[in-house]
C-alpha cells in the first residue's frame, strides 16, 4: 500500500531504450529496482484510477491482469491502481488482490481529489517506459491495449488516443445525453485544436514515459486529458489515434447484483472545461469571430441609418439649394435614435473584441515559448542529474 505522500514528477529515472529493471516488491512489501537484471522486453505501465468500485473491482482486475499475461510474450508490465479516497471497500480489495500479485501496486488517496489528480498520482509511481491509461470498468476492452503499444512503437508517437470518434470506431450502450455531449465536445475541441485528433478527452491511451514526466500536469479534474493533448501539441510532438470500441454494457459485479450503469459526468463542469479548453487551445476564435459577427450587424445598422440620413437630405433639398447635411442627420436621429445608438454600440463592441483577439494571440504566443522554455531546461536538469 502507498499512501498520499508521492514523489514530485521527474523523480523516478527514465527507462533505457527497449531496456527496463525488473521491479519487484521486498519482504516489506515495497518496490525496489534490481538493478543488476535487464531483460530486452519493455516494461509497461498500466494506470487504473478508482471511486467507489467493490462492486466490480475484483472481477475487472482479474480480466485486466488475464489480458496483460496474454502480452507477456513482447512486454512486461505493472498495474498501479489509484484508490481515490473510495468509501465502500474498493481499497481492502484492491490491498488484497495486490498481496497476491507482486506487480500489481495500490495508491490511496485519503479523500476524493478528481480524476487528474488520480492519474497524476498515478504517473508518479509508473517505472515503465510506456503508460497506458485504461478505465476499471473496462468500457474500453483491455484488448486496445496491444493495439495502442503496437501503434506507439511502430510510429514512435509520444502519444496514442483510443478514439471511438476515429474512422472504424463504434460507441454502443452509451445514454443518448452522454453520447451527443461527448461528439460535440469532442468536434468543438478538434476544431480549436487544429489538430487531427477526434478525441481529446478520453482518457484510455499509451504515452512515452518520459515525454509526459515533462509535461508538469495542473489540472485536477476531467479537463487533464485535453490539457495533456494540449501541452504535447506546444511541444509539437506527435499525437496518434486508434479506431476503438467504447461499450458501457461491459461492466459485470462480482456479488449477485447487477448495478445500474450510471454516468458521472457533471454537464456543466463539463461543459465548462470543454469551453476554457476550446479558449485555451485557439483563444483567437472567441474574440475575432464575434467581432466580426457584430461588425456585420453594425454595418447593417449603420447603412440603414445612412439611407434614413439620406431620405431627410433629399427632403431638405427640396426646400433650399444647399441644405446642411448635419440637419439631415438630426431629423433622421430624432426620427429613429435607436437605429444610431444600436450601430455605434455594435460597432464598439466589434473593435473591442477584435483588439482582445489580437491580445490573445499575442499572450498565447508568450506562454508557448515560456512553456517550451521551461521543458527544455526541466529536461535538460534532469539530464545533468542523472550524468551526476
Amino acid at each position: 500500500m502507498v499512501s498520499d505522500s508521492v514523489p514530485r514528477l521527474g523523480q523516478l529515472p527514465p527507462q533505457g531504450l527497449g531496456f527496463a529493471p525488473i521491479v519487484q516488491k521486498n519482504q516489506a512489501g515495497n518496490r525496489s529496482d534490481q538493478g543488476s537484471r535487464f531483460e530486452p522486453m519493455p516494461l509497461v505501465s498500466i494506470v487504473v484510477p478508482a471511486y467507489n468500485e467493490a462492486l466490480i473491482l475484483e472481477n475487472h482486475l482479474e480480466i485486466l491482469c488475464l489480458s496483460m499475461e496474454r502480452l507477456e510474450d513482447s512486454y512486461r508490465w505493472e498495474l498501479i491502481l489509484v484508490n481515490d479516497g473510495s468509501q465502500d471497500g474498493t481499497g481492502d480489495i484492491a490491498d488484497a488482490f495486490a498481496h497476491i500479485k507482486d506487480n500489481i501496486h495500490v495508491v490511496h488517496h485519503s479523500v476524493n481529489r478528481g480524476l487528474g489528480q488520480a492519474l497524476r498520482t498515478g504517473f508518479t509511481h509508473c517505472c515503465g517506459k510506456y503508460i497506458v491509461v485504461l478505465d476499471l470498468d473496462l468500457s474500453y476492452s483491455p484488448s486496445h491495449i496491444r493495439q495502442l503499444l503496437n501503434q506507439i512503437q511502430r510510429t514512435g508517437a509520444k502519444i496514442v488516443v483510443a478514439s471511438p470518434y476515429a474512422k472504424g470506431g463504434r460507441v454502443s450502450n452509451v445514454p443518448w445525453l452522454r453520447r451527443s455531449l461527448s461528439v460535440w465536445a469532442n468536434r468543438f475541441l478538434s476544431f480549436a485544436a487544429k489538430r487531427n485528433v477526434s478525441t481529446l478527452t478520453g482518457m484510455v491511451r499509451a504515452y512515452d514515459a518520459d515525454f509526459l514526466k515533462l509535461l508538469n500536469l495542473k489540472s485536477s479534474g476531467m479537463e487533464i486529458n485535453p490539457e495533456i493533448i494540449h501541452k504535447a501539441m506546444l511541444l509539437d510532438a506527435r499525437i496518434d489515434e486508434i479506431p476503438a470500441h467504447l461499450n458501457w454494457q461491459v461492466q459485470r459485479p462480482t456479488r449477485n447484483c447487477k448495478p445500474k450503469r450510471k454516468s458521472s459526468m457533471k454537464v456543466l463542469r463539463h461543459t465548462w472545461a470543454t469551453f476554457y479548453y476550446g479558449f485555451v487551445f485557439r483563444p483567437v476564435m472567441f474574440f475575432v469571430i464575434p467581432s466580426l459577427v457584430f461588425f456585420f450587424l453594425s454595418l447593417y445598422v449603420n447603412i440603414f441609418a445612412l439611407i434614413r440620413c439620406w431620405i431627410s437630405y433629399r427632403q431638405l433639398a427640396q426646400k433650399a439649394r444647399f441644405p446642411d447635411p448635419t440637419e439631415a442627420v438630426a431629423i433622421a436621429f430624432r426620427e429613429a435614435p435607436h437605429t444610431f445608438i444600436l450601430g455605434g454600440v455594435l460597432l464598439m463592441l466589434a473593435i473591442q473584441l477584435f483588439s482582445l483577439g489580437i491580445l490573445a494571440v499575442q499572450n498565447k504566443r508568450y506562454f508557448e515559448e515560456i512553456f517550451s522554455l521551461g521543458t527544455a531546461t526541466y529536461k535538460s536538469t534532469l539530464s545533468q542529474r542523472f550524468r551526476d
